[in-house]
């Protein structure tokens, strides 16, 4: 593969929308929004979601990585960058399916927020009940 060729995906989960584009390389870099991953995501947990496919698929220093994501909460970005990763892991090596998919890295996750009902506070949440 040249220089200047990269591999596109796309990962979304809730609201979270991540287009991410691995391009083949000798240092593995984040860059999330033109910002460094460890700044984007402080918390060490989201910071590990994000590196899951690679540690998986042990391929480490491999890709650099550039992430523009929009939407959702910051956990949802980074499960959203997470499935992106592997589906560009994915089209770069077909070979690396049966691993991504058993650890559940290419399905996207379908729980959305319920809507609110009316008559209800919320979306299931009722007012106080009141004999008088």
């Amino acid at each position: 593969m040249a220089d200047n060729q990269y591999i596109p995906a796309i990962g979304r989960r809730k609201n979270a929308t991540a287009q991410v584009r691995l391009t083949p390389g000798t240092k593995m870099t984040y860059v999330i929004n033109d910002r460094s991953l460890e700044d984007y995501f402080a918390v060490e947990e989201l910071q590990k979601v994000v590196r899951a496919p690679f540690s998986l698929v042990e391929t480490k220093d491999q890709f650099t990585v550039s992430v523009i994501v929009r939407g959702g909460g910051i956990s949802a970005q980074a499960d959203a960058i997470r499935h992106g990763i592997a589906r560009a892991l994915e089209k770069y090596d077909t070979g690396l399916r049966s691993t991504l998919k058993s650890a559940g890295y290419l399905k996207r996750d379908p729980r959305r927020k319920e809507r609110k009902k009316p008559g209800l506070l919320k979306a299931r949440k009722k007012p106080a009940w009141s004999k008088r």
